[in-house]
């Protein structure tokens, strides 16, 4: 997808959200929990991983521009995304991966837990925004386990990707539940 504001990657976010808990709505307690053969995860422990994730992106991005902030890199208003991060995501929707295990889900949360957690990390993404606005990040990097070295605007562009990556995953799960 192509961002040139910030708004752009808020509204894609916005509408990847959405389409989770539309889809999270539908679900019956079976479905939820269900384990079905060649999946680590339930539903359940997808959203759970989903939420953990998010908390730290949110806090990934918060680090990186309050060091742009401070450096007093100011943004021209523009996104930048690096040709590097555009083929890594293209290349990241055809392959399988292992979540690192410290974003593991435990098992043990509901879908409505979950769900709280995620409307916890976008009220501090909103409270983040306008710094995205504001400060200049093409100096300010953190690493992805896959992605390699990124900004707080892939970051925050990777976050709906991830999001959307799972939302796949769910329907997979569904589809061998039936």
């Amino acid at each position: 997808m192509k961002y040139e504001t910030i708004e752009d990657i808020y509204a894609g976010n916005e509408k990847v959200r959405s389409r989770l808990k539309s889809l999270l709505s539908t679900l019956t307690d079976d479905q939820i929990s269900a384990h079905p053969e060649g999946e680590k995860w339930t539903v359940a422990d997808i959203v759970e991983h989903i939420a953990m994730v998010d908390e730290g992106m949110v806090k990934i991005c918060s680090k990186l521009l309050k060091k742009a902030e401070e450096a007093g890199s100011v943004s021209d208003g523009s996104v930048k995304i690096s040709d590097e991060f555009l083929r890594k995501g293209v290349e990241i929707s055809a392959i399988k991966l292992e979540a690192p295990s410290f974003v593991h889900p435990s098992g043990q949360k509901t879908i409505a837990e979950s769900l709280a957690r995620l409307d916890e990390t976008t009220d501090r993404f909103a409270e983040i925004r306008p710094l995205f606005e504001s400060v200049g990040v093409a100096k300010f990097k953190f690493p992805h386990p896959f992605f390699g070295d990124i900004t707080a605007h892939e970051w925050l562009a990777l976050k709906g990707g991830h999001e959307m990556r799972h939302i796949k995953q769910i329907q997979n799960v569904l589809d061998k539940v039936g």
